[in-house]
């Protein structure tokens, strides 16, 4: 990731003033809350990094705006109450940022937690924010320093920018980063508008064959990338997923892109059950209400497991989930968590240990994950088109929260507000 001026790596850091949803603990939920719009857990006597100016509410620091208002945008007042505002037009500031004319954005679960609660851990809605943060646009402006895109690109947009300067970012852990600011986590303003600004090196340009519908799903198939990458699976491995909901099965698409040849999907929901076989699981297993050690028991003798999985990975962040997680996976495997549920659960930590695994946890994306995950799009090795179920308009955006609140469907995109007036 290539370096910038300072006034870039800060600019919508300094935004953010940082201050787990309880999972279900007796069932399986195929939701698990994302963590996207989540950071993580800060060191004593960590203090943001401090503008050179200070930064009015919901403009970034550095920049500047167009007098006129042409940016409609969808804005989450306080727990359910949403409105439409026209909002300034962002103008650049730092020749190394594009402006981004929003085609269509994905609706996450971290989005409805805002939209429904107000709140998401200790990040609260005080101020009114833009929501959204799965996107995907065409190019308006860029900046003199841009060199790799053009007006008239279509682009990925990755939604959140980190210091640049830490350690974690030079590793290229930049997901890791206590200054990151990101979209839709307060107060940082969401992509639910009709433009966005970003630094050009976090936007994506798609293939002429990748729609833009495709290019919203990069962010969630990135989560997907992730987690993949850090259970290590490689070909030949047996990959068990608990929770089919959509980043359980972008889970799955990874591993079987990364040569995963017994791809398990687990998952109470028969319907999603069903989804996931169809979309690339190899086998579904349906818990009951039995004891972690007896379920996981089952599920490795009914779908011939050996010893266990090479892999698994939790995508609901819910207790039972976790702890069958640890009995299901083989003596020296690896578990990955990367749903997100309630703070503090009981482990099995006896069998953990014993078994020698290798634990790990999964957050957002990083170096690499963004790029793979659009080549993989372009490749054909993961068809996204699969998961988008539901298109809704604009002036429609909270209905369609409503929906996905229900859990109705795979992945809902809002398209952007185009010539809507207010």
């Amino acid at each position: 990731m290539h370096m910038r001026a300072l006034q870039t790596a800060s600019r919508l850091a300094l935004q953010r003033r940082s201050g787990n949803v309880p999972a279900s603990a007796t069932k399986i939920s195929s939701r698990g809350l994302c963590h996207c719009n989540v950071s993580v857990p800060k060191p004593p006597g960590w203090q943001p990094r401090k503008p050179e100016t200070a930064a009015k509410p919901g403009v970034r620091p550095y920049a500047s705006v167009n007098e006129e208002h042409q940016n409609l945008s969808f804005v989450l007042q306080k727990a359910k109450h949403v409105s439409f505002e026209d909002r300034p037009v962002p103008a650049l500031q730092s020749p190394h940022d594009v402006i981004i004319n929003v085609q269509w954005t994905g609706i996450c679960g971290s989005d409805v937690h805002y939209w429904d609660h107000g709140e998401v851990g200790p990040f609260k809605v005080e101020q009114p924010m833009v929501l959204g943060h799965e996107s995907a646009g065409v190019i308006t402006q860029v900046g003199d320093k841009v060199t790799s895109l053009k007006v008239g690109d279509r682009v990925a947009m990755e939604p959140g920018i980190p210091c640049r300067r830490c350690e974690r970012c030079r590793e290229g852990r930049y997901n890791l980063c206590y200054d990151m600011a990101f979209a839709a986590t307060p107060p940082v303003d969401g992509t639910l508008a009709k433009y966005y600004t970003l630094p050009g090196d976090f936007c994506y340009k798609l293939p002429d064959h990748v729609t833009l519908e495709e290019g919203a799903v990069v962010e969630p198939l990135s989560v997907g990338v992730h987690i993949v990458r850090q259970g290590g699976v490689k070909p030949g491995d047996s990959v068990v997923v608990y929770g089919a909901g959509p980043v359980g099965l972008v889970c799955m698409a990874v591993a079987k892109a990364f040569g995963a040849t017994k791809i398990i999907a687990v998952d109470i929901n028969e319907e999603r059950l069903n989804f996931a076989t169809d979309y690339c699981a190899t086998h579904g297993f349906r818990p009951a209400k039995e004891a972690p050690e007896a379920s996981a028991a089952r599920l490795i003798q009914e779908n011939e497991l050996g010893p266990g999985a090479d892999v698994v990975i939790d995508a609901t962040g819910a207790e039972p989930c976790i702890q069958q997680s640890i009995h299901a996976v083989r003596v020296g495997g690896t578990y990955v968590q990367g749903g997100m549920g309630k703070p503090d659960v009981n482990f099995p930590i006896m069998t953990a240990c014993t078994k020698e695994l290798t634990i790990k946890g999964s957050f957002r994306y990083a170096s690499g994950d963004y790029a793979l995950a659009v080549e993989l799009i372009s490749s054909g090795k993961i068809d996204v088109k699969k998961l988008i179920t539901q298109h809704v308009k604009f002036q429609d955006a909270e209905a369609a929260f409503h929906e996905v609140k229900a859990a109705k469907g795979i992945k809902s995109l809002i398209e952007g507000p185009a010539n809507m007036s207010i």
